[in-house]
């Protein structure tokens, strides 16, 4: 994947998020503390906020234009593909997790991303006719990353999708993650302010301060 996040200037409180340079990688990680601008670049990149001035293209693609085109573009969410997983997760707690799954989930004949396929590789296949509210916290976190798959996604967002978790299950999850891009050979944008997680899933990171990075390169030499 090459993302390319340039001219990018959002109002926050109490900074703007600016931002102006590409990277390229397969798991790409968006590090820094909380309140730094992590998750509203997330929702930049879905589509879902508005900036002053952005201009964001994945893989040549562009998905938006602002403020320094004569002709504003804005790519709809629906169009950018993307596989979103929140923070709080966005799981309807009236249905099932086989009608969680099934909400967004697109069928495309013979294709990698089935039904089946996503539940055994997350490990979920037992938990279809379960309740959202009768599961514990990290069999939440695997339904809600199947049901972001299950969209079929050209890129995952992955906003603190461990954070929630004891040190044992998110050991768990990071290896759940490490299959799920071998398996589906999905880009990711991972946020997190563990240095842990980063160095054991991602090839590439953006460290982030007051909403600029201030870094950027491999893990190994970026977060030493």
């Amino acid at each position: 994947m090459i993302l390319e996040l340039q001219n990018i200037r959002l109002s926050l409180e109490p900074f703007d998020l600016l931002l102006n340079t590409s990277v390229e990688g397969d798991v790409i990680a968006i590090y820094g503390p909380s309140g730094s601008g992590k998750t509203s670049l997330l929702d930049l990149i879905a589509g879902l906020r508005r900036p002053a001035s952005a201009t964001i293209r994945m893989n040549g693609m562009l998905w938006t234009d602002v403020g320094n085109a004569k002709q504003r573009v804005e790519m709809p969410p629906s169009r950018r593909c993307l596989g979103y997983v929140p923070q709080d997760l966005c799981l309807f707690p009236h249905l099932s997790v086989f009608k969680n799954l099934s909400y967004g989930y697109k069928r495309h004949g013979d294709d990698l991303i089935t039904l089946e396929h996503v539940t055994e590789t997350l490990e979920i296949s037992t938990l279809l006719g379960r309740g959202i509210s009768d599961l514990s916290g990290g069999e939440k976190q695997r339904v809600a990353l199947a049901r972001a798959l299950l969209t079929h996604p050209r890129l995952l967002l992955l906003d603190e999708p461990l954070a929630s978790l004891d040190p044992s299950l998110k050991s768990k999850s990071l290896e759940l993650l490490k299959r799920v891009q071998t398996e589906f050979q999905l880009p990711m944008l991972y946020v997190t302010h563990e240095a842990g997680e980063i160095l054991d899933l991602c090839d590439q990171v953006l460290i982030f301060e007051r909403g600029q990075c201030v870094r950027q390169g491999t893990p190994a030499l970026t977060l030493s």
